[in-house]
């Protein structure tokens, strides 16, 4: 039987769910013992989230599947129990709505959830009614953060956002892009829009947001969530071909998706990445990456050239 990895990395560009195939349930997470991820505070309010958060886009897709809904939910009960707090979702992500709702649900509305969502529609009028029907997915009263997904209709959402916040109908606003789309546009409305967060696309080979999306992010007192810190598990694959050297212990990274993450985390104007999993596993490794030391601006530069070269 194809594993759960495999049935879901073949359906990240479908539109619709086809019904996946069954898998194991993931064992139950176990309590809390490791350390806590380093906190970053978002500049617009001082108030602290951790470093690492978790991301749904395909893993959290798996249509109406108990086995794979219960998956799930023993990853974001891990996810809470090593202290994460920022679920980040689309309506353009298929079933991980209902998925995270599910999730929620079963673990009685976690306090700690800090809830980023996206209005992803070319429609202007759909904004609002698209947005209430992500709340009743999720079943929240209201999410922490709207984001403009991919920058769609911008203009007329960024409106209607800024006015639910002024109503403390939400508390932040964002847009986002990924794989280095559109940034000039995105700097523009970094500039001239009243934004509190700026999702990109950020890692040790993706670096071109390190020339200006970052410092204005800082420049501007935004704060930054990473996306697609592993290219969906290819960088991650490509590098398992290769041993991990000795040197990454040195900050406590016992695994070249660890040192990927305190790469982008030690980053000073990265408020948050937000790697996507389906492993209860992978989700304690990511936390632990944020957990322990992290590489100052020397070792970057080597992590950086050393990833590059791999």
């Amino acid at each position: 039987m194809r594993t759960r990895r495999s049935i879901l990395g073949g359906l990240a560009g479908a539109a619709a769910l086809a019904v996946p195939l069954r898998a194991q349930p993931a064992p139950p997470p176990s309590p809390r013992s490791a350390p806590e991820p380093a906190a970053r505070t978002i500049p617009s309010t001082g108030e602290a989230i951790p470093a690492v958060g978790l991301g749904t886009w395909i893993t959290f897709n798996v249509g109406n599947d108990a086995v794979l809904r219960d998956e799930c939910t023993a990853v974001v009960a891990a996810f809470f129990a090593a202290g994460g707090r920022l679920i980040d979702s689309s309506p353009m992500y298929g079933s991980s709505q209902p998925t995270i709702g599910h999730a929620l649900a079963k673990l009685d509305h976690p306090a700690a959830l800090f809830s980023a969502e996206k209005v992803w529609t070319s429609s202007a009028r759909n904004g609002r009614p698209q947005i209430d029907q992500s709340l009743r997915l999720w079943g929240v009263p209201r999410f922490d953060l709207v984001q403009v997904h991919n920058l769609l209709a911008w203009e007329a959402h960024l409106d209607t956002l800024l006015d639910m916040k002024a109503q403390k109908q939400l508390r932040y606003v964002g847009i986002t892009t990924s794989e280095g789309r559109r940034h000039a546009e995105i700097e523009a409305v970094m500039s001239g829009r009243p934004i509190d967060f700026v999702q990109v696309t950020y890692n040790p080979v993706d670096r071109e947001v390190e020339r200006r999306i970052l410092p204005l992010a800082r420049e501007r007192g935004i704060a930054v969530i990473v996306n697609r810190p592993f290219r969906e598990g290819e960088l991650t694959r490509r590098l398992a071909q290769h041993p991990l050297p000795a040197w990454p212990a040195e900050i406590g990274a016992a695994s070249w998706a660890q040192l990927v993450l305190k790469f982008i985390v030690s980053h000073p104007a990265v408020t948050c990445a937000i790697p996507a999993t389906t492993r209860v596993d992978h989700v304690r490794e990511n936390l632990a990456a944020a957990a322990g030391p992290l590489p100052e601006e020397p070792l970057r530069r080597r992590i950086a050239e050393q990833l590059g070269r791999l």
